[in-house]
């Protein structure tokens, strides 16, 4: 028999019944070393290590959970996969649990170290993606559906989720922005329509989102998976043309409870040093626009000595003395600064086997390098799911976005625009109204707006998951809501002509989205099916009032007291639209080796034409896994997986397109000196026959794994075609009309798209993996009008650049060859300093008829490169993004001029620019004394290579992480836009607003390159 050990409390206090008790445990141990073996274990702890790797890769698992059995006593292996666990008995069996692995358990038994292999639960191709009205393995999915890479941007300094989408799926196109909080472009796949809607289809939680993205917090996102070709964007039918978003928001997990938080500040600058002239650059150009008097003939390159330049100068940059202010003020610094984004993330998750949760507040603040351009978001999210009964699901996803842009910025153009001679403060440090005492007013006046710019979100989706008596067969309800307010209150003493106005905005936009959904599911054997019905709707309602006043006296209490301006207006207008919509999808797999899904939705939309208020949507997907069938024996191919799509899509006009729309104007002046009379009026013609476009597009993909998973990647070839382009056609004027919109002609759109991934090195300390991502896409114009001439041949549309088997994006225009010299025979119209035009026709005239196809716009392929390297506790991502062109792609016009007027002489520009003259015979842009009859564009290739990305962060772990009592402790430093290699001159190649590419223009606006430090941390 052992003897009883006593508890510690009650060693002090019996000493001496202690040693008796060694005395014979010691005895014990010498006659029974097995005997000695269990007491020690009794009454000493045990303590454990070992390492956890990947039982695949052999590659250490940071962050796997080590239990022990039917006890509290946890550890968490740090970043080279080592443990440290102490065990009360060699009885203890340690439990080892990591997502994405099965559990594993180990009795410890006599063994001090304990080292596990884990085995993976699930392959990529295991992996859960979301694809529409429900979700699918991987393996199974026979559409083209990418889940885009968030992880590795997470710590990216940005605001908006948008932006780490960027080069991250081939094919998913997303712009620059250049404001504060902006919402980035967002295409699909190039351009499938001429008139109709462009826009991605973004559906937030299993409901169609139309709030701004700004809205929702980057941290609240789970997952992102984009639907690109139309068998798996059918499944929306009417809206799904231009390619979906499926944004996941996060939930809580069965577990301990999970408290998170992080921070993040960076600093922002612009990405190219473009700045006005200085005061001697400013007064030079100047003087070289009255080269033919600043310099003596006849080659203009000798300066004259009696060129009087303050003769030149406006009046206002000068003294009483007629002598040249001696001021070399930058309005460009006086109207920028440092930008900024400080962001804060606090969440709280966790759950049991009956109710998850998940509840998160943010804060963020964006300040942009021009003053008052202000980004501010405060947020609050809760996710809840509980099984009420074991039959029925019940959850709310919400959240609560509150943005404010208060504040006005300055003019950035009319900044870039002023001259360095004048100062915006007279002597008393008041702003100076007119500074060039003409109508230009002062740019810097903005600063004196009462601006209260707000706008708040709300979303809320509610639904319940039932199961059914019959076996496999669930019902699913939607309920989801988007709730809209948007609050601009402004006033200014110097709008309104110097009057003052002062002005109140209000609007505001609910909708609604029901879907009632049933999913059977069936398995037999190796036979597999899920059929899917969707029955839903959609209702939207918007209303907008604006009242505003001018010409006060003064504005003490600003836009809350509009009835002391002398004339008062009010604007009001609000619509309502509803979508109806049923949708049945099957699939079915053969032992997950032969796939099929095949869909039909039928939509309906208010706003489209009486006689086509439906239209219906099939799509057909079949995939083959060759790896699997027994004649496929290729050692170094673990996965060969060939699908093909082909499908149909749609998209909707805006509402009222259909409908003859009446106008309010002025319409009657009743006698002689009689007031205006206003009155209603036709602006356009109704067509109850306008239907619905139709991209009918062919998909066909390779997916493949190699070399014991070293090498994955997909092949993609996509062919869409869209029909029944809506587009506003001309029409004679003596309809009283002048075009109608209509379903004209097809546009082609096709494309390649290749992502690879990559683990180049796999050590248990080191370890690299890759991402290359490239898309090659080709849209072309194949009819239009059809034959109007009567020729036989398919007209152009050339007012429109509109050209059969040219791009969208085509550019039309003169042809430049070099710029005119000093001493040449110069045809009329033109001079020295502008530029030389082709003559395309020989005919010895300039005219439209020389027009020709320079190129296009559109971009000859897009690249990515993610390279991620791991050391120890380092973890370092390395992202490039290119978008290419050549001498005919990705062209974009690009062309400063000046010429010799009153605006010329007055306005200041972009410093460094390489103006022609007489002793710069090679200068690139044209600098005259009069204006060309002609001034073409120059157009200049956007290509670009840009250094994205870049993130180092560590990884606390070991008895630091224990001694702080916390899951997780990460700290990052990281950069975005740190450096673009190009030979486009201006603001940034990839920066478009307004359809206009920021080149070398006075309102032209940088993309940031942003700095950040940053802090993760969950308890």
């Amino acid at each position: 028999m052992i003897p009883r050990v006593l508890p510690i409390k009650s060693m002090r206090s019996a000493f001496p019944q202690l040693a008796i008790w060694l005395s014979i445990l010691m005895l014990y141990a010498a006659l029974t070393p097995r005997a000695f073996a269990i007491v020690n274990a009794a009454v000493f702890d045990i303590i454990i290590t070992g390492k956890v790797v990947d039982e695949k890769t052999n590659g250490p698992i940071p962050g796997v959970t080590v239990k022990i059995k039917n006890a509290t006593s946890t550890a968490v292996t740090d970043a080279e996969g080592t443990y440290r666990i102490t065990v009360p008995n060699e009885q203890a069996i340690l439990v080892f649990t990591y997502v994405g692995f099965d559990v594993q358990e180990k009795a410890v038994g006599a063994q001090k170290v304990i080292n596990i292999a884990l085995k993976s639960s699930q392959s990529d191709l295991e992996e859960v993606v979301v694809v529409g009205y429900g979700t699918q393995k991987k393996a199974d999915v026979t559409g083209s559906v990418v889940r885009a890479n968030l992880e590795d941007f997470r710590n990216s300094p940005t605001t908006n989720i948008a932006n780490l989408l960027q080069g991250t799926v081939p094919g998913l196109n997303i712009g620059q922005v250049s404001r504060a909080g902006a919402t980035p472009s967002i295409g699909i796949r190039g351009q499938n329509t001429l008139g109709g809607n462009q826009n991605v289809l973004i559906i937030l939680d299993g409901v169609q989102y139309n709030g701004s993205l700004t809205s929702i917090n980057p941290d609240d996102i789970a997952s992102i998976d984009v639907l690109k070709d139309a068998s798996a964007t059918a499944v929306y039918g009417a809206q799904a043309a231009n390619g979906v978003l499926l944004i996941t928001s996060r939930k809580g997990a069965n577990g301990r409870t999970r408290i998170a938080f992080s921070t993040q500040y960076a600093v922002q600058r612009p990405n190219v040093d473009l700045k006005p002239m200085g005061r001697e650059e400013y007064l030079n150009n100047i003087r070289y626009l009255f080269y033919d008097q600043a310099f003596l003939a006849p080659g203009f390159t000798e300066p004259n000595p009696a060129f009087d330049l303050k003769s030149k100068v406006d009046a206002s940059m000068k003294d009483a003395q007629g002598n040249l202010l001696p001021n070399d003020f930058s309005w460009y610094d006086e109207a920028t600064r440092r930008g900024s984004v400080a962001d804060h993330q606090l969440s709280v998750s966790g759950g049991t086997d009956k109710i998850s949760y998940l509840l998160s507040g943010n804060l963020t603040r964006n300040a942009g390098f021009i003053n008052n351009d202000l980004f501010k978001r405060k947020g609050i999210r809760a996710n809840i799911e509980t099984k009420a009964t074991n039959w029925l699901t019940i959850g709310l996803q919400s959240f609560g976005s509150f943005v404010n842009e208060d504040g006005v910025e300055p003019n950035f153009g009319t900044i870039n625009s002023m001259s360095p001679l004048i100062l915006p403060y007279d002597q008393n440090g008041n702003l100076r109204i007119n500074p060039y005492n003409t109508n230009l007013t002062n740019p810097l006046l903005s600063y004196q707006a009462d601006d209260y710019d707000r706008k708040n979100y709300f979303f809320a989706n509610v639904y319940a998951d039932v199961k059914l008596p019959l076996k496999g067969l669930t019902y699913r309800i939607n309920y989801g809501n988007n709730y809209r307010v948007e609050l601009k209150n402004i006033s200014n003493q110097y709008d309104a002509n110097l009057t003052g106005e002062a002005s109140k905005e209000n609007t505001n936009y609910y909708d609604y989205t029901i879907d009632n959904l049933l999913t059977y599911t069936r398995s037999l054997g190796k036979h597999n099916f899920t059929g899917t019905m969707l029955y839903g709707a959609i209702e939207r309602e918007n209303s907008y009032t604006r009242a505003y006043s001018t010409g006060f006296s003064r504005l003490t209490l600003g836009y809350d007291n509009l009835q002391q301006g002398v004339n008062r207006f009010a604007i009001s207008n609000a619509y309502r639209e509803s979508l109806n919509y049923q949708m049945f999808r099957v699939n079915y797999n053969f032992d997950s080796k032969y796939l099929f899904t095949g869909t039909i939705r039928r939509d309906g939309f208010s706003g489209f034409a009486e006689n086509n208020k439906y239209g219906v949507f099939p799509s057909l997907s079949v995939g083959w896994d060759i790896s699997k069938e027994p004649f496929f024996k290729v050692s170094w191919v673990d996965n060969l997986k060939l699908r093909a799509g082909y499908g149909v899509a749609g998209n909707q006009t805006t509402r009222y397109q259909s409908l003859a729309i009446v106008g309010v104007g002025a319409a009657y002046v009743f006698g002689d000196g009689g007031s205006t009379q206003f009155g209603q009026q036709v602006n356009s013609l109704s067509n109850p026959n306008l239907r619905w476009e139709k991209t009918i597009g062919l998909n066909l993909g390779l997916e493949f794994t190699l070399l014991k998973s070293r090498l994955s990647g997909v092949l993609e070839y996509y062919d869409t075609k869209t029909t029944d382009l809506l587009y506003l056609v001309n029409i004679p004027n003596t309809t009283g009309f002048t075009n109608i919109r209509t379903n004209v002609g097809q546009l082609n759109n096709k494309g390649v798209e290749l992502s690879l991934n990559s683990k180049n090195i796999v050590g248990d300390q080191f370890q690299w993996t890759s991402t290359l991502n490239f898309a090659r896409n080709v849209n072309r114009v194949a009819k239009l009008l059809g034959d109007t001439n009567g020729d036989g041949i398919e007209d152009d549309l050339p007012q429109s650049g509109l050209f059969i088997g040219q791009s969208t994006g085509v550019i039309y225009d003169y042809q430049t060859n070099g710029i005119w010299q000093v001493g040449e025979q110069i045809p009329a119209g033109y001079s020295p300093g502008t530029y030389r035009i082709v003559d395309q026709n020989a005919d010895g005239l300039i005219n439209a008829s020389d027009r020709t196809i320079l190129g296009t716009t559109n971009p000859g392929f897009r690249m990515s490169f993610l390279n991620n390297f791991q050391y120890r506790n380092f973890s370092l991502s390395v992202f490039l993004n290119s978008v290419q062109g050549s001498d005919r792609s990705y062209l974009a016009g690009n062309t400063p001029r000046r010429i010799r007027d009153d605006n010329s002489i007055r306005d200041n520009s972009l410093s460094g620019i390489d103006f022609w003259s007489p002793d710069n015979p090679n200068g690139k842009y044209p600098r005259s004394i009069v204006s060309a009859t002609l001034n073409p564009s120059l157009y200049q290739n956007r290509s670009f290579i840009r250094l994205q990305d870049v993130s180092l962060s560590y990884k606390f772990s070991g008895k630091f992480i224990e001694h702080l009592k916390l899951q997780n402790l990460n700290v990052f430093v990281s950069g975005r836009n740190l450096a673009t290699w190009t030979n486009w001159e201006g603001w940034d190649p990839e920066m478009v607003i307004d359809g206009q590419t920021q080149g070398l223009l006075n309102n032209g606006r940088p993309v940031m390159r942003s700095y950040s430090v940053g802090l993760n941390v969950t308890f």
